[in-house]
């Protein structure tokens, strides 16, 4: 595609409304497409690729602009990452630019610092060198620089894996079966899966396979009273109720009900009639205590940083401070703790976060098990063997995308003791 002066300039609008980081970057891309609605689908997708490829590599661009200014940052990006000719770049930039595009093109990124290289904040690679001690800081980083695969649910409620995949395939779509989740497809090349008919009728859904697998740590049975406490739009909860054959009851809860309402038409097209959401003003609501010692298996998907999703969410480590994280451990605690009562003796919690942060995870746990003895810690890889998936983190969960080529999830499955 031969680039146009619109579309480069309508990319610098876009990046300048993102840089106010006064909101998630996707959605505030919405909100400009939305404001500028004539954009074709091949513009919308020039901005958004160069957006977040700008995102990705803000710190080394920043290095070697010595700014910034969106327009040089997209530049410096399109020249630098995306491999464009000056030839095509020329028509529309100075000579000066020209000349600043030629040093950057001859750099040499293996001769960035190391903090540059990782695309992590300071405070971040300081984090990750104190309480990580083992990691490759450097390929960690580097892993996170790619684009993540686009991942499918299928409901097992209506449809089998085999039969969907033969259905995109025949429909023109490279998709192949996922690693590790039993019931995921990975597209080969993004898709517009959204308004292929197995979406519309509700056969799949998009779900990265690491949430997926958080589900088969859960292991809900048909009959049983589950819990999602941080639903948010519900895919764990649909993929639970479809693992339950839609039979005994699955409560969403969560605390925003924007969110909650994403769940609907979710919910309409999966065909279940077991999965009941409520939104609760936070963990000590009242629809809360109600369910206090009667639920069988608890999933919390806990509030976090994010920061295993900077693949998807690249803007999170410009959003994101020490002082936001440990804001999200005093609410990750409060949330275990009362997510905790709910359990029936000899019933299972998995705690969850999409972060690859010890301090969010495993320390989380650690203190909870100090406080609550009548917990025990399950191993993961033992749950995953019973089912039959082929993977071995050891004692909990640990996704990494340079390994697993998923989001960077944790999870640790605790059971509360039988009263034998």
């Amino acid at each position: 595609m031969r680039l146009a002066l619109y579309q480069l300039d309508m990319a610098i609008a876009a990046l300048r409304a993102v840089q106010q980081l006064k909101g998630p970057a996707d959605g505030v891309l919405r909100n400009f497409f939305r404001e500028n609605n004539k954009l074709g689908v091949n513009d919308r997708t020039f901005i958004a690729d160069t957006v977040f490829g700008v995102l990705r590599h803000f710190f080394s661009l920043k290095y070697i602009t010595g700014t910034t200014i969106p327009r040089l940052l997209i530049l410096a990006y399109l020249a630098k990452f995306r491999g464009m000719n000056l030839r095509e770049l020329k028509p529309f930039i100075t000579e000066a630019e020209i000349k600043q595009l030629i040093k950057i093109k001859e750099m040499e990124l293996d001769s960035l610092p190391l903090t540059i290289r990782t695309e992590f904040p300071e405070w971040l690679v300081e984090k990750i060198q104190a309480k990580m001690l083992d990691t490759n800081i450097l390929a960690l980083g580097l892993s996170f620089q790619k684009q993540a695969p686009l991942d499918l649910r299928v409901n097992t409620l209506i449809a089998n894996r085999n039969d969907v995949l033969t259905r995109l395939s025949k429909d023109g779509i490279d998709a192949s079966a996922t690693s590790y989740s039993p019931i995921g497809i990975r597209l080969v090349r993004k898709s517009t899966i959204q308004s292929h008919e197995m979406f519309i009728t509700g056969n799949i859904e998009i779900q990265d396979e690491g949430s997926q697998l958080l589900g088969y740590l859960l292991q809900p049975k048909r009959g049983e009273i589950v819990v999602d406490f941080c639903a948010g739009a519900g895919g764990k909860a649909l993929m639970m109720g479809a693992l339950m054959g839609s039979k005994g009851r699955i409560y969403a809860f969560d605390v925003s009900e924007r969110r909650l309402n994403r769940l609907k038409p979710r919910l309409k097209r999966s065909g279940l009639s077991n999965l009941f959401s409520r939104w609760i003003s936070n963990e000590n609501d009242i629809k809360v205590k109600r369910l206090a010692g009667k639920v069988d298996r608890v999933i919390v998907d806990a509030p976090c940083s994010g920061l295993g999703t900077l693949r998807r969410n690249p803007d999170i480590k410009l959003r994101q401070t020490p002082e936001s994280i440990e804001e999200a451990k005093r609410g990750q605690e409060a949330i275990l703790v009362s997510a905790a009562k709910l359990l029936k003796p000899g019933g299972r919690l998995v705690y969850a976060t999409c972060s690859f942060l010890p301090e969010e995870n495993q320390e989380i746990i650690e203190n909870f098990l100090a406080a609550h003895t009548k917990f025990t810690l399950l191993n993961c890889a033992e749950l995953f063997m019973q089912q039959k998936i082929p993977l071995d983190t050891g004692m909990f969960l640990q996704l990494y995308p340079g390994e697993h080529n998923t989001d960077s999830f944790f999870a640790a499955a605790l059971m509360l003791a039988r009263n034998d």
